[in-house]
Order: structure tokens, then sequence, then C-alpha cells
């Protein structure tokens, strides 16, 4: 079963600085019926106004995401790493005992577009790390690509969970089908443009979640930015 979280439903906080939207239930915004999907626990769609950001605050046992549509963002964090974040850019920490950090636009001309995603560790207590990878427009151009993996396959990210996350850019007669293995969920989030997945067109910002479905055919693309999650098949975070 595909079953579409359409982007106009999802939560909304707008601080002036910052424009977000929540697929699951985050900060303020809470619905029982949102609140992560197997270890998929946070997708903000973040947008931050020029010289602004997120100050200096701390995470433990989390596994958090950063993915650059548009822009540069700014990172600084307590093990003494400092970064730049642009399109193509992944950046994985894993809060494990403590971090903390502050992520700023970089510029002072134009807003930073880009997605927080949170995943819930298999194991608490970890040493922190920090990763940064570029992934190329050409492996991820008409088909999905690895970039975030339990065992760093094929130059992925690592991360202490059983979670695959794959990154593809379709447009026109491009077209993917990627089969998901045995018994497991997926997630599917459009980061930009628009794309037909098994029939149904998802717009940006739509999401779908995935249970009981193998084989996914992803074509008709609208100069489409999509993110699957293979994941494990549980309900909720921490089931």
């Amino acid at each position: 079963m595909l079953e579409v979280r359409p982007s106009q439903r999802r939560g909304v906080a707008n601080f002036g600085w910052l424009h977000s939207q929540h697929t699951f239930s985050f900060g303020s915004y809470y619905d029982p019926d949102q609140s992560g999907f197997s270890d998929l626990l946070v997708i903000n769609d973040d947008r931050v106004r020029p010289g602004r950001g997120f100050d200096t605050h701390g995470h433990r046992d989390m596994e958090i995401v950063s993915y650059v549509l548009a822009g540069a963002l700014e990172h600084k964090d307590s093990m003494g790493t400092g970064s730049i974040i642009r399109p193509g850019d992944v950046q994985m920490m894993s809060a494990g005992t403590g971090i903390r950090h502050s992520e700023y636009n970089a510029s002072r001309a134009e807003d930073v577009h880009f997605l927080q995603i949170w995943i819930t560790p298999d194991r608490k207590g970890v040493t922190p790390r920090y990763q940064q990878q570029h992934f190329a427009d050409a492996d991820k151009r008409g088909r999905l690509h690895l970039i975030i993996s339990p065992d760093g396959a094929a130059g992925s990210l690592r991360v202490y969970q059983d979670v695959r996350v794959y990154a593809g850019l379709f447009d026109g007669a491009e077209q993917q089908r990627f089969v998901l293995p045995d018994h497991r969920f997926g997630y599917i989030q459009i980061a930009r443009g628009a794309l037909v997945v098994n029939g149904e067109r998802l717009a940006e910002g739509d999401g779908a979640r995935l249970r009981q479905v193998r084989a996914l055919d992803f074509s008709q693309g609208e100069d489409a930015e999509v993110l699957l999650f293979d994941l494990r098949p549980n309900e909720a975070p921490n089931d």
C-alpha cells in the first residue's frame, strides 16, 4: 500500500527568519497519526533567511541528517567540526553521548533550503561522530543512488540503524524501477519538483508511506529530487 502524506497537511512553523514544514510531529506541532514511521522520526523542510539560523543547542542519541537543496548551510559543533554544506552535500551527525552544534545560513543574500531528518539509532551512548559527503548529480541522474547505509556501502554515509537512504533526480523521460527487499517498509519524500510513483503523482513536499510494496516505478519527473528510505517493518520509532 502507498499512503500519501500531502504537502499541505504538514505542520507549519513560521518565525520570520525560519519557515519550517513538518512531515511528522515536531515542536509545537503534534498529530498522533504522524509521529514518525518505523525508525524515521523527523523530516523538517526548512528555509532560513540570510544570515540567520539555529543557535548552539544540544542533541543526544539521535542520527541527524542535513540535506541541502539550495543555498549554503554553515555548521559548527562541539567536536570542532566547521563546514559549509551546499546542494549535493549530505551531512550526518551521530549525537550519541551528546553533541552541541549550530546551523546558520552562510549567505547574506539568499535563503538556504534544506531537509533536516532524524533517525532513531539502534544503540545509545556511542561516541559522537560527524560525516559529510558530496554526491554528484551525475550519480543520481535518472536513478536512485545510495547515500546512507549501516555499513557505508558504495561510499555512503554510515548510520547506526538498519536504514538505507537513496537520492534520485528525475526529469522528462528518465525512469527507474526500484525493488525494496522482502518484508521492508519504505518512505518517499519529494524534495522538489514532481514525480509519478506507481501511477501516483507526487508534488514537492509530498511524502508516502510504503507497506507491502516491493516494486516502485519512478517516472514522469518534473525537475524532481526524491529521497527513498528503506526501513524496518515497525510502525513507529522505538516500537
